[in-house]
């Protein structure tokens, strides 16, 4: 059972709580998101059991290990499962605030076992934990971005490097053949430099959307960040002291909080520009004035293309200032460069000037939206921009001697890309671009920010996001272990602290989570809470020293599992004597075996399973369940993408279910799965008459139903009793006792009966459809069908078939 890769598919569901995963991203909108290789990634762990320290590390810090894999960074998704507000009007800073804020309960829970979050508004009342130390902990989480990147299959990976190998080669070419490539690169630098106007960065003191419904924010560096919700009308206003303006420079940039490095906010991280407009307006009037914008330029633009209808197109650069939005300037390069900065330079019909104290307008209309953008004027005649990639124009400002390897290579290609001689080499490059691979998925995941763009961390007056007050360094509670020594003071350095052999909790709060999994209750009862408050366990040393055969046998969860199960202690019947019932009710002794109902992914893979029709396909999108449509109209449910799945994916493992937040799934929400909302350390499970009526009229557990009558009468044998028997060893896992057998004789014969009388229709029994027959062994008859699909109804909701014994 270790060695299966069912077990990562069974024991994933836990840590999967506590990572708060979801299919989407919640609130208002609950937009979909693509962070199932995350999933994937915490089933494929637990089935290579990879130790539990570096399981921890890798997911808080994955991008921070040298040279991190693919699946290092799709670890720290980890961090990334918060839900995320794309509402209308947010600010966007105060959701991330929120999302760092569930980072840390999230955290707390899973790993620390504490309420942190307590110590988010004032020093923690119980535990010693000040706020001063929580905003501390916070400080290790505060400066990295919120990234998406593409995740390639392993094929598509090998093809990205043979390509790369193909374009360093033809680099090789092109150096051959102009052996004075390198004097002649400087020479065309400095014409590139010459053509390049005066420009002064515009700082804003409005950024505003039209609607509203967007709160750009201006960076420090002068760019313009668009984040939160995606609006296509947004407008700056600035006051700048300047006369003689000639033109307007859009420079489109990358950002690491944008889908893959933006500068779009579309899926693929780029973006459609309808129109740009400028306005002026004097101190003492009351109306903008509008000037007109001509000449535009661009280093690149699409060819232009129309829609299927001629109303619409796009393409060149022109479209920024041609008067309509029913045309777009776009500069997508294709598959493997869509994120490549870009620029765009206006000239004014008639130069501007502007008394002191005026204001200047620019609005700009999108129909995919800019995410990073900056703004610059000039008063240089004539201004234009090269038709070189502005990526090669920013790397020629930088200092020859101060070029990354990065820089150097793009100026190179710029450069060889105005070579006459070189065209045909460039045709080359081109036609290896195209067979760039499309990415299948990306995820949702973090990047530490650079060394000189470092964010400060503040206490905030009673956890509000706009009180700051005094500055707070990264740090960890005096109460606890040190920080290790050497350690780098990142996320990193905290993970290392976190999985310390000297720490008090990580251990003890991963083998208790085990022991809940195994035992229904941990031996600490509260999992995410091992405070001050939590109920004393009654075998303290017991969970010592599970937590030091964790760390002793290299942080092995299997091994502590193997450990558990072959105990005498786990081995006791689950049936208890009424001694014990009167003395230990809850089973805090241990005098008995565990028995409690299985998780709501294990009641629907159970009738799955033993009905014969559960799919073992493993990994993938979630599954999409059938949902009554009186749930879909009630919700905010994109038709494009909610369709049930059918076939074989239909009976996928509940682990891969699509999970929706506003939206979960009824069947899992009546057996008390959560939603993702927030971390959950521990399932409460209720009894109530909503589980039992989704066991017997859910649409999976009928058609289980079905297919478990079908099958019995198929494989049981050819009389009543053989096939009772059969049936009773799939559910239970044991036979019938004679009073039982009886009893399923007699619910056999009154069905059959009150189908013989035309009280119930055997087809829509057996298959949901009152004119549809099923496909039948030879020797059996509808009727037959019918009478089974109800005796396996009872069988598969019966408390022994769902309870673990």
């Amino acid at each position: 059972l270790l060695a299966s890769e069912r077990f990562g598919e069974k024991w994933g569901r836990h840590w999967l709580d506590l990572a708060r995963y979801s299919d989407t991203n919640g609130y208002e909108k609950d937009l979909q998101r693509e962070q199932w290789k995350y999933r994937d990634w915490v089933i494929d762990a637990l089935n290579r059991d990879m130790p539990y320290d570096r399981f921890i590390i890798e997911q808080l810090a994955g991008d921070l290990l040298p040279s991190p894999s693919p699946d290092q960074i799709i670890a720290t998704g980890f961090l990334r499962n918060s839900m995320i507000n794309e509402e209308g009007a947010i600010v966007p800073e105060q959701f991330r605030m929120v999302e760092l804020f569930d980072r840390m309960d999230c955290i707390g829970k899973s790993i620390l076992g504490l309420t942190t979050q307590c110590a988010q508004c004032h020093t923690h009342k119980f535990d010693p934990i000040t706020q001063d130390e929580y905003y501390g902990m916070f400080a290790f989480f505060n400066n990295s971005y919120e990234a998406r990147s593409w995740v390639y299959t392993d094929q598509q990976r090998k093809q990205i490097t043979d390509i790369h190998r193909k374009l360093e080669e033809l680099d090789h070419r092109s150096k051959e053949k102009r052996p004075t490539w390198q004097t002649e690169l400087i020479i065309w630098e400095n014409e590139i430099r010459a053509q390049e106007a005066a420009w002064r960065e515009l700082v804003f003191h409005q950024l505003e959307s039209v609607s509203g419904l967007n709160h750009p924010t201006q960076e420090p560096d002068q760019s313009i960040l668009m984040l939160g919700h995606t609006s296509g009308d947004v407008f700056f206003v600035s006051k700048p002291e300047a006369n003689g303006i000639t033109g307007l420079r859009l420079e489109l940039l990358n950002h690491d909080d944008l889908p893959h490095g933006g500068p779009g906010r579309s899926r693929l991280g780029t973006w459609g520009i309808h129109e740009i407009e400028l306005y002026s307006k004097a101190p003492d009037a009351k109306e903008w004035t509008k000037h007109k914008l001509v000449n535009a330029s661009a280093d690149y633009s699409q060819p232009e293309q129309k829609s299927a209808d001629g109303k619409k197109k796009s393409g060149p650069e022109a479209f920024l200032i041609d008067g309509t939005d029913d045309s777009t300037w776009l500069a997508d390069r294709g598959t493997g460069r869509h994120n490549r900065p870009s620029v765009a330079v206006v000239q004014l019909e008639t130069p501007l000037d502007l008394p002191k104290g005026s204001e200047l307008k620019i609005a700009m209309r999108m129909s995919d939206m800019v995410g990073c953008c900056r703004w610059s004027l000039t008063s240089t005649p004539n201004p234009k921009t090269p038709r070189v990639d502005y990526e090669a124009q920013m790397a020629i400002r930088t200092p020859a001697e101060s070029r990354s390897t990065r820089e150097q290579a793009v100026i190179f290609h710029a450069w060889r890309q105005a070579q006459e001689d070189l065209k045909e080499i460039q045709s080359e490059v081109d036609t290896v671009w195209k067979s760039f691979p499309q990415a299948p998925t990306s995820i949702l995941h973090l990047k530490e920010k650079e060394p000189d763009k470092q964010r400060a961390t503040y206490i905030l007056d009673r956890g509000s996001w706009d009180r700051p007050k005094q500055k707070v360094a990264p740090k960890v509670p005096e109460a606890f272990h040190p920080f290790p020594s050497g350690a780098p003071n990142t996320r990193l350095g905290f993970a290392l602290w976190l999985v310390d052999r000297k720490s008090p909790l990580t251990a003890r709060v991963a083998v208790n989570r085990i022991w809940q999994a195994i035992f229904g209750s941990g031996l600490v009862e509260t999992s995410d809470d091992f405070g001050t408050r939590a109920p004393v366990p009654e075998y303290r040393e017991l969970l010592d020293w599970l937590a030091v055969e964790l760390m002793d046998r290299g942080w092995s969860q299997k091994e502590i599992i193997r450990l558990i199960v072959t105990s005498e202690t786990y081995k006791r019947s689950s049936i208890p004597s009424q001694e014990h019932l009167e003395r230990d009710p809850k089973n805090l002794l241990l005098a008995r075996g565990p028995r409690f109902r299985v998780e709501a992914e294990l009641v629907r893979d159970l009738a799955l399973s033993v009905s014969g029709i559960l799919h073992h396909k493993t990994g993938g999108p979630g599954v999409i369940p059938p949902v009554p449509q009186n749930v879909l109209d009630y919700n905010y449910v994109y038709p494009s993408y909610w369709k049930a799945a059918e076939g074989p994916e239909r009976y996928r493992r509940a682990v891969y279910g699509f999970r929706k937040r506003s939206m979960p799934d009824p069947v899992m929400t009546n057996l008390d799965a959560p939603n993702g909302d927030l971390s959950c350390a521990r399932r409460v499970r209720s009894n109530t008459p909503l589980a039992a009526l989704t066991g017997l009229n859910e649409i999976v557990f009928v058609e289980s139903a079905q297919a478990l009558a079908l099958r019995v009468l198929r494989e049981g044998g050819s009389g009543d009793p053989e096939r009772i028997d059969y049936a009773f060893q799939l559910c239970l896992c044991r036979l019938p006792t004679q009073q039982e057998r009886e009893e399923v004789l007699k619910l056999l014969a009154t069905r059959r009966m009150r189908i013989a009388e035309g009280w119930l229709n055997p087809r829509e029994i057996s298959t949901g459809d009152a004119g549809k027959l099923p496909v039948l062994p030879s020797t059996t008859n509808p009727q037959d069908a019918a009478a089974w699909t109800i005796v396996a109804r009872v069988l598969l909701n019966l408390d022994e078939t769902l309870s673990k014994n």
